[in-house]
C-alpha cells in the first residue's frame, strides 16, 4: 500500500471576511474530495481571511498512480483562479 500525502498552502486576495475564506475553501475541498476521490481537508490556522493550509492524502498499490493523482490534484488547484499557492508539500510511504 503507497501513501500519498500532500500539504498546498493557498493565499486568496481581497479577502473580507473569515465567511468569505470558508466559503472558497469549502469549495475547492469539496469539489476536489469528488473528483479526485481522494482525502482533503483545511489543516492549517482556520482563523487567518488571507490564507489557508490543504491536506491531501491518496491510497493506491502503485506508487505512479499517487504521483500522476497529487499532480492532477495541483493542476486542478492552479487552474482555479481564487487563489494562488505558495508552499508545497509532498511524501510518499
Amino acid at each position: 500500500m503507497i501513501v500519498g500525502v500532500m500539504t498546498v498552502q493557498i493565499h486568496m486576495s481581497g479577502i473580507g471576511s473569515l465567511k468569505n475564506k470558508r466559503s472558497i475553501v469549502k469549495s475547492v475541498i469539496e469539489r476536489m474530495r469528488n473528483r479526485f476521490n481522494a482525502s482533503v481537508s483545511e489543516v492549517g490556522p482556520q482563523d487567518i481571511k488571507n490564507s489557508a493550509v490543504i491536506g491531501i492524502a491518496v491510497v493506491s498499490n502503485e506508487g505512479g498512480f499517487v504521483d500522476r493523482q497529487l499532480d492532477k490534484i495541483l493542476d486542478f488547484m492552479r487552474g482555479d483562479g481564487r487563489f494562488y499557492i505558495g508552499q508545497i508539500e509532498r511524501e510518499q510511504f
